[in-house]
């Protein structure tokens, strides 16, 4: 029997936050979903732009030129090379959508990076 993906559902199976998980492919590109709380590393990914949709709770994406403030069913798009730092005070639900094969922390190695991917 066919089924949609729920994204709630995909969401309780994440422990840990920073460590997104793919819940779908689309052309070449994967949907992630992440939880997050606390600041991540500034970073830029040179070759793609990035898509954050929040599903739960409100988060903030600094930029060089300031920041912006997302909270449930918002979405922002990082263009590509645009250096940021995403930011959660509280635990917050994200999805992502980006071309497969991208580093969560972009040219910024640190003990965030993630590159092996979990498919739930």
């Amino acid at each position: 029997m066919l089924s949609g993906i729920n994204i709630k559902e995909k969401l309780r199976q994440i422990d840990e936050h920073w460590s997104p998980a793919i819940i779908g492919e689309i052309n070449d590109y994967h949907i992630k979903v992440a939880k997050i709380k606390g600041e991540f590393v500034w970073h830029k990914h040179d070759d793609t732009d990035e898509l954050f949709l929040v599903i739960e709770g409100n988060m903030k994406i600094a930029l060089g030129d300031g920041e912006v403030t997302l909270g449930k069913g918002d979405l922002y798009i990082v263009k590509k090379g645009i250096e940021h730092k995403p930011v959660a005070e509280k635990e917050c639900h994200i999805v992502l959508f980006e071309p497969a094969g991208t580093v969560n922390t972009g040219n910024a190695e640190s003990e965030l990076t993630k590159r092996n991917l979990s498919k739930i």
